[in-house]
């Protein structure tokens, strides 16, 4: 029988600050159970002098996640997801082969309520994109932050005066409900399939500074419908949903972005509403739009979710549903 050799590593976190490492540590050492649960690996410790022990690639991982934390301990409060963070970006199988890569600098978004920063590299490489792209598009499961980074880059925008003013669309499709008559003018009538942009707009302006850019039509939430025909300049627009558009409608959006635009092109190929005779819009334009120059692509998986780490698992159980289903 092949056993797998263990290894244990000793590291000592300086400087030995109690309130650090109780920060670091989380209460009852949840913290650390998170890290032995998902590296497998085992974690003694005595004030601030731990012992990792487990597979070499794990506590090379550990040591670096355990590190890692604790840096950040000194500046702000550490949480269940930042651990979880943390272990995505130091995953095993990118230890045993390791890619070189130039490192930049992390982008960080400033809004009013504060600093966002992409976290882990697709993250930040998908920040880095559409600050350097005037199309972008991004393409993954829910829960990587497609839509909320693409808003605060907006926002960002607008507060920098590198655009007048941000357009925020979504294709009006029922997710598979069939919601009826909607009472209200236009703007209540598409509220229910814009709430996502709202919430993100919310939590980085507020909600009366929002209320205001919305009266001023200085932001403009709207449905696709309404895009034909215009040419949009100095404008930061976002198509959130897109797979739900159909082949024509996105390449009618994409048609309309203008001068001084920068436009974001978000949507998850795998929840797809639209009648099961019409092609999405968003499948079919990145393979026409693949090569073409100047537009940029960030793909996300199942590694960049960065809700609760159950929603990684079911995304990676419904990914693997639909592969034996089509094998």
């Amino acid at each position: 029988m092949l056993t797998v050799a263990e290894y244990s590593q000793e590291i000592t976190l300086l400087p030995a600050d109690n309130q650090r490492l109780s920060n670091f540590c989380g209460q009852l050492d949840i913290h650390l159970r998170q890290i032995e649960q998902r590296l497998h690996v085992e974690i003694a410790n005595r004030s601030n002098h731990f012992k990792i022990t487990g597979v070499d690639a794990a506590v090379q991982a550990a040591c670096a996640v355990i590190q890692k934390l604790f840096d950040q301990a000194d500046k702000e409060e550490i949480t269940p997801e930042q651990v979880h963070l943390s272990l995505q970006d130091a995953s095993i199988d990118q230890l045993l082969q390791p890619v070189p890569t130039v490192k930049s600098d992390p982008v960080a978004i400033k809004t009013k309520r504060g600093v966002i920063k992409g976290r882990g590299e697709n993250q930040q490489d998908y920040l880095r994109k559409i600050l350097s792209h005037d199309i972008n598009f991004g393409v993954g499961p829910a829960g990587t932050g497609k839509t909320f980074l693409a808003v605060a880059c907006a926002v960002e925008a607008l507060q920098n005066e590198t655009v007048r003013r941000i357009i925020l669309v979504r294709p009006a499709v029922e997710a598979g409900e069939k919601l009826g008559f909607l009472p209200g003018d236009m703007a209540q009538k598409v509220d229910p399939y814009l709430r996502p942009l709202y919430d993100a707009l919310y939590d980085m302006l507020g909600f009366e500074r929002v209320e205001k850019l919305l009266e001023k039509n200085v932001i403009e939430v709207a449905p696709l419908a309404f895009m034909r025909g215009r040419t949009l300049n100095d404008s930061f627009i976002i198509l959130d949903e897109a797979q739900n558009t159909t082949t024509e409608q996105i390449k009618m959006f994409l048609t309309r972005v203008g001068f001084g635009s920068t436009a974001v092109i978000t949507g998850d190929v795998t929840q797809i509403d639209l009648p099961s005779e019409k092609m999405s819009g968003l499948k079919h334009v990145l393979k026409v739009l693949k090569d073409v120059e100047g537009i940029s692509f960030t793909f996300f998986g199942v590694r960049d979710v960065v809700r609760h780490p159950l929603v990684q698992r079911i995304v990676a159980a419904y990914d693997r549903y639909e592969q034996e289903q089509t094998s």
